[in-house]
């Protein structure tokens, strides 16, 4: 998760005040993390920063803003993966080089090798001050040889491992790196003569951009004055962009691969349905991730739609709560269930995923304290059974409930009549990518490369 942007306005003259247009962007990408928001600003001469715990909309205030003068701006939304929740390891962070100046970062993924280069790191002198893999990464840029920012941040980016979507920001320029796989998305936008670079294309429409690419696994791409230049491409033998990006992680307005995540999620409703029948009077969704896999089951199993759930705006994405004590208050606080749409009903129930199983059997007991004669789950992704290591906090394994369960005892443990899950297959072709193309570690538990079965959140916490 993490939401990352950043804009670069080529001129002076240039009217666009960069950080206002980033508060408007973060909005849009806050579904990729909840729990702190930052940005720098450059007016070509230092870098500021403002960054602090809770939502885009608690963090900033207009003297914030004002403050925050420049053509350009980096803009982050955190969702901790490693590293705990606190304000030391928001972002966007600021290093500093005694010879080159300052740096902003804003990342998302995880960085798997990050404890042996914080070692290795801490052993030349280098001192760290938070537990985020995203300082690791930037002291890493800092420590590599070379006279410029190009010349480090080409040396430096080989020697990591994992996942990374990363804009980097200097006075004098900005940079957009993704990982060799292509793992987290990331995208270059045009707004008149300003660039932009985003983790999802929503949040360029956000702001009035145009989508122009998606930046390339691999590439590690200048934006400046002088335009557009790929300093350095990194190569690999694959790519690995995250399958669960269309299950759940991506905005449903948003591109991947050339099509709407909206529409991938409608094709694995409808494939879900293929797969898994059953006989029911109504269909409804678990809002708001799986509506459009719900429409497609729908549509497909001639079932009538219905919203039977009411969630509550003001709550957050359950899933990405940071502790599962949080969890468990969000789901009580969340639905609102409609008797006169399920009272006497079979009701096939549509979700995205079941990762822990703390959500999905109090849904099933609200639909049927509200009348369900019947709750047929339907997931529309597989049973996820093994870690992710690559920028998504699922749990470790042993809280994955289909590592410990097979369907027939979740479904038992949810209180559902009846369980089905899309298969791997079914998920991969409503994508529309070949299975070459995606990372599917989570439901398979082969990773595209390999990984510290130990690392978690809190693996720097202590070096």
């Amino acid at each position: 998760m993490c939401g990352v942007c950043g804009i670069w306005s080529p001129s002076e003259d240039d009217p666009t005040d960069a950080a206002r247009l980033m508060f408007f962007a973060l909005y849009a990408l806050q579904h990729r993390g909840q729990e702190s928001a930052g940005i720098a600003a450059t007016d070509g001469r230092d870098l500021r920063i403002v960054r602090r715990m809770g939502l885009v909309g608690q963090v900033f205030a207009e003297p914030d803003l004002a403050a925050l003068t420049g053509r350009a701006a980096l803009g982050h939304t955190r969702y901790s993966t490693t590293g705990g929740s606190r304000i030391e390891n928001a972002q966007p962070m600021l290093v500093r080089d005694d010879r080159l100046g300052e740096l902003a970062i804003g990342h998302n993924g995880n960085c798997i090798n990050a404890r042996e280069v914080r070692a290795e790191l801490a052993l030349e002198g280098v001192e760290f001050s938070t537990s985020s893999d995203t300082e690791v990464v930037a002291q890493a840029i800092v420590a590599a040889p070379g006279h410029t920012w190009d010349d480090r941040i080409a040396h430096a980016m080989p020697t990591l491992q994992g996942a990374w979507s990363l804009v980097l920001l200097t006075p004098r320029a900005m940079y957009a790196i993704r990982d060799p796989l292509g793992v987290r998305p990331l995208c270059l936008g045009r707004k008149g003569g300003a660039w932009l670079v985003a983790s999802e294309t929503c949040a360029l429409d956000t702001i009035g951009a145009t989508y122009v690419r998606d930046v390339a696994p691999g590439e590690i791409l200048k934006i400046d004055d002088a335009g557009l230049t790929t300093i350095a491409e990194l190569g690999a033998d694959r790519r690995g962009l995250c399958v669960f990006e269309h299950v759940y992680l991506a905005s449903a307005s948003s591109s991947l691969g050339g099509s709407t995540v909206y529409a991938t999620r409608e094709r694995m409703g409808e494939i879900l349905a293929d797969e898994q029948p059953a006989d029911a009077d109504v269909v409804i969704p678990v809002p708001d991730s799986a509506i459009p896999a719900a429409v497609g089951y729908a549509r497909r199993s001639g079932i009538p739609f219905r919203e039977g759930l009411i969630k509550n705006r003001y709550i957050g994405r359950t899933f990405i709560q940071p502790s599962e004590e949080l969890r468990k208050h969000s789901v009580a606080l969340k639905y609102n269930a409609l008797r006169d749409v399920l009272d006497g009903k079979r009701v096939v129930v549509v979700d995205d995923s079941i990762v822990r199983g703390s959500t999905s059997g109090p849904i099933v007991q609200l639909l049927k304290r509200n009348g369900a004669r019947e709750v047929h789950m339907r997931v529309c992704s597989p049973p996820i059974r093994h870690q992710c290591f690559f920028g998504v906090d699922m749990a470790r394994r042993d809280e994955l409930i289909a590592s410990r369960m097979d369907v027939e005892q979740i479904r038992r443990h949810v209180g559902a009549d009846t369980l089905g899950y899309l298969s791997l297959e079914g998920m991969v072709r409503a994508t529309g990518a070949a299975s070459g193309d995606l990372c599917s570690a989570c439901f398979t538990g082969e990773y595209p490369v390999p990984v510290q079965l130990e690392l978690g959140k809190e693996a720097l916490e202590i070096v």
